[in-house]
This record gives C-alpha cells, sequence and structure tokens, in this order.
C-alpha cells in the first residue's frame, strides 16, 4: 500500500497485525512528547541559560541597545526552536523509514551511503570553483542568499556517486562568517581555500561563466577550471564577472542555453542550477536535457526545433551566469586541494 498526502502506514501490533492509518503530525507529536520532550527541553534550557549568560557577561558600562536586546532575543528564540525542530525531523524521519518498509519503497541513499562519495575516488574530474571574492559588492542578505546557493551545490556534488571537483576560493570575511551557521562544514567534501582562483590554478586552466562573453561553451574538458561568480546582487553588478575575466586577462564563455531553448522570462539562473546543469552534462546528459530537467518549470524552457546538425545562434540572448537572485528555500572531511593535471599540489 502507497504513501499518499500527509498520512502514513504504521503497523498495529496486535494478533491481526493490520496497518492503522495515522497522520504524520499526530504520530511525530506523540512519538515527540515520548522520546524527545526530556532532551528538548534540557537543550532548550540550556539554550535560554547560555543566552542568559551571556548578556550577563557583558563588561562593566555596556549598554545594550534597544535593537541589540530584541536581536539577541531573536537568536535565543532561533535556538530554542531549533533544537525542537530538529527532534521532530528525526522522529518524522524515523516514522518515513518505517512506512518505507512496509510498502517496499526506496528512500535513496543514506547518509552513510552518501559519506562513500568522495572526490578524490571520483571518475569525474570536471572541476568547478565558485569564486567568492566578493563580499564588499553584497550585503548581509545578499551573502546569506549566496551561502544558500552554495549549500545546493554541496548537496548536488554528494548525491552523485562520481562527484566533480568542487572548490571554494578567496573563502573567508562575512561568508565564512555566515557558513560559521552550518554546523561541521568544515568536515564536507568540498576544497575550501583563502586564495583567490588565480593563484590557486594556473591561468592557462581557467575559464570564467558569463552571459556576456563572446564565448560559447560546447563541451566541459577536465583539464579547464570553470569559475563561477558567486555574485547575488546581478542588478548593480551587471557584467562584473566579465570584468573580472578581462582585467585578469583570463578566458570566458556562457553556457549554450539560447542554442537549445526559448524561454517565456528572463534567463537567469542560480548558482546551484548553474552548478548542477554543469553536472548533469559532466555525466553524459545533453546539454537540451540538463537545461530542461534543471530549469524551474515557471520559467517557461521550452526546446529549440533544430535541424539535424544546425548550430544555434551565437547571437541568442543567454542566460545571466553571473548571478542567482531567487531560490527556494532547498560527507567527508577535505584537509586541502588535490592533486591536478599540471601535478601542482594546492594546499588551503
Amino acid at each position: 500500500m502507497l504513501l499518499y498526502g500527509t498520512l502514513s502506514w504504521r503497523m498495529k501490533m496486535d494478533h491481526n497485525c493490520k496497518y492503522e492509518a495515522m497522520d504524520v503530525e499526530t504520530v511525530s507529536a506523540k512519538k515527540f512528547s515520548d522520546v524527545t520532550n526530556e532532551t528538548a527541553v534540557s537543550d532548550c534550557n540550556n539554550v535560554v541559560v547560555n543566552g542568559t549568560q551571556n548578556s550577563s557577561s557583558l563588561k562593566n558600562g555596556d549598554v545594550l541597545s534597544k535593537k541589540q536586546r530584541k536581536r539577541m532575543e531573536k537568536k535565543e528564540k532561533w535556538l530554542k526552536y531549533k533544537v525542537i525542530k530538529r527532534a521532530k525531523e528525526k522522529e518524522k524521519l524515523k516514522i518515513k523509514k518505517q512506512v518505507a518498509l512496509l510498502n517496499n519503497l526506496k528512500l535513496g541513499p543514506s547518509r552513510k551511503q552518501l559519506k562513500h562519495n568522495k572526490m578524490s575516488t571520483s571518475n569525474c574530474k570536471v572541476h568547478v570553483a565558485i569564486d567568492l571574492s566578493f563580499n564588499d559588492l553584497m550585503n548581509d542578505k545578499d551573502i546569506a542568499k549566496c551561502v544558500k546557493q552554495v549549500l545546493h551545490c554541496y548537496s548536488i556534488n554528494r548525491k552523485f556517486s562520481d562527484p566533480m571537483q568542487f572548490f571554494l576560493t578567496s573563502f573567508g570575511g562575512r561568508f565564512e562568517k555566515e557558513m560559521e551557521k552550518h554546523d561541521g562544514f568544515r568536515n564536507w567534501d568540498v576544497n575550501f581555500s583563502a586564495e583567490h582562483f588565480t593563484k590557486a590554478f594556473s591561468s592557462d586552466r581557467l575559464v570564467y561563466l558569463t552571459s556576456d562573453s563572446d564565448n560559447v561553451i560546447n563541451s566541459l574538458e577536465d583539464e579547464k577550471v570553470y569559475i563561477i561568480g558567486g555574485l547575488v546582487d546581478h542588478n548593480s553588478q551587471k557584467g562584473m564577472c566579465l570584468k573580472v575575466a578581462n582585467d585578469l586577462c583570463i578566458s570566458h564563455g556562457q553556457l549554450p542555453i539560447g542554442e537549445y531553448l526559448q524561454m517565456n522570462t528572463r534567463k537567469t539562473l542560480t548558482i546551484n542550477h548553474v552548478f548542477e546543469i554543469m553536472h548533469h552534462v559532466s555525466h553524459g546528459k545533453t546539454w537540451e536535457e540538463a537545461f530542461l530537467t534543471v530549469i524551474p518549470a515557471r520559467k517557461g524552457a521550452q526546446a529549440k526545433e533544430r535541424e539535424a546538425g544546425k548550430q544555434g545562434d551565437d547571437g541568442t540572448d543567454m542566460d545571466d551566469m553571473d548571478t542567482g537572485v531567487e531560490i527556494q528555500e532547498k560527507a567527508g572531511t577535505s584537509n586541502g586541494f588535490i592533486e591536478h593535471h599540471d601535478s601542482r599540489s594546492l594546499i588551503t
């Protein structure tokens, strides 16, 4: 019996072994009160106590402003809610596993299985780096959006048995501070480096992705390092990525979206959409298949009717690779950079 809507099926342990339909929220509430109430409340109390201690540990003479007090209260409230939310999520996952077992459903790879998907053992040697050198060009809200898109990139990469070689360059400052909110991120299978990408890789390998480029990328090469600009506010910083590429005298290019698709809306993609498209292409999908798989349906993307052997128009308005503004609120350890084709060892 399959699971639909908000209902879950649990085995009622009586002599008939009948299935009983129960609402997920009801089950979670019952289990939560039985299993996690003591630990959650204890953790919540610790959070509040710690918050109070932090408030009282201010130096003599320092007075919190009204805005600072509200900010502190908001943070304490969020930390308290976070503990309860995590406990409920764990219980829901447990119920989901029970439902899958009863209905012979597959849940996909477990966390333990995903930990075996390492860049160091991957057959995919396509290199993608996100340039995080734009800290000063974004406000805190845009920095947070950029971080979320990077988190999506990591999530995408670790789900493939052969992940791409993923790098974050110029990692530090406000971006690193925002990442600190995500526990354990330093243990992720990502190559973090405080160095600029021009110091991490030889310039002849670099290709900066930007829609303002006249060069169209038709295939991905293992020896190249494709740079995605970690810039969210594309309206005020239009053309910034092309300027960076020209100033550094490195290659640049755009993905061939205009050659394969017609879209009803403005052709803007998030950083993680660009990353996912490249992931699909590096794993054997055509550009058209990758675009149609990743680009949201709300953009009205449709495949162009193309004659056999006919190439797309290079003058077509291409996707804005510099940024992405809107996203849906969607592990191993790496101690340094891996060996590359030019035999240089890049250490964080």
